[in-house]
């Protein structure tokens, strides 16, 4: 699978976890050049507090646009600090 924004791939790997619907991407299958850490976290009541990244690609900003749960309750341990996308995103095999 890969992750693409502003046509360059920002993710790829063949070993993705779905969670409704979301692909789950290794945080070592990331290319960290792309991510900036943002300060917004959300809740999920089965999986936890979730933490967000922006995405900078040639000088263009996508906020938030990727999420993971650095402490994932145990149901959603699986895909603990694993990185899934959203918000214009795109991802394809």
């Amino acid at each position: 699978m890969k992750a693409i924004w502003n046509d360059t791939v920002i993710a790829e790997s063949s070993n993705t976890k779905i969670v409704e619907n979301n692909h789950y991407f290794p945080r070592e299958d990331v290319k960290e050049e792309y991510f900036r850490s943002s300060d917004s976290h959300t809740r999920c009541p089965w999986k936890g507090k979730a933490s967000y990244f922006h995405i900078e690609v040639d000088g263009n900003l996508n906020k938030d646009a990727a999420w993971y749960y650095p402490e994932a309750s145990h149901a959603a341990k699986p895909i603990e600090n694993h990185i899934a996308f959203w918000n214009g995103v795109k991802v394809t095999e």
